[in-house]
């Protein structure tokens, strides 16, 4: 049961970038438009005139390619993750273990993406914890994504042990 509740909140990720990626691709413009928002520091009392500030459609374009790219890298590595984790769910612990690394993968790139691209460069560099309209609904969302798919990547990184699995399956062999 244990390595089936990981096969499902590898799911649930990838299951999260690929709905991510949907309506960043649907709502291109909207995509775009927040992410200038961001950029310009517009919504920010005295933002335009900071430095770092910028509307410039090529860093536009580029930090809206990041996000959407990291969310299809991230639900690809992910659903093939939990492919071949559900192949190898009757399997000894070292092929399940092998099994997870694509998924721990993909957890690692939304993470990155998450992280870098909303904490470092949005929050930071951007100053959008300034922010009073688009820090509830970009920062702390990138938190509690990145919080949670992190809690997940650890969780599903724990290996399982190998002699309670034996003792398990041996216990259940007469019950067949």
């Amino acid at each position: 049961m244990l390595r089936q509740t990981k096969i499902a909140l590898i799911f649930a990720v990838a299951l999260w970038g690929s709905v991510g990626a949907l309506f960043n691709l649907l709502d291109w413009s909207g995509t775009l438009a927040s992410v200038n928002l961001a950029t310009s520091m517009s919504t920010i009392e005295g933002g335009q005139e900071g430095w770092q500030a910028t509307s410039s459609m090529i860093v536009t374009w580029l930090g809206a390619l990041f996000i959407l790219w990291a969310k299809i890298l991230s639900a690809a590595f992910c659903w093939f993750g939990a492919h071949r984790m559900w192949s190898a769910r009757t399997a000894r612990t070292e092929y399940f273990s092998v099994a997870k690394q694509p998924a721990l993968v993909g957890c690692g790139i939304a993470v990155f993406m998450l992280f870098s691209g909303f904490i470092v460069i949005a929050e930071s560099f951007f100053e959008l914890w300034r922010s009073e309209l688009l820090r509830p609904i970009a920062l702390e969302s990138a938190f509690r994504y990145g919080a949670m798919i992190s809690l997940i990547a650890i969780f599903v990184a724990q290996p399982e042990s190998e002699p309670a699995l034996e003792a398990f399956e041996l216990a259940n062999k007469g019950t067949e």
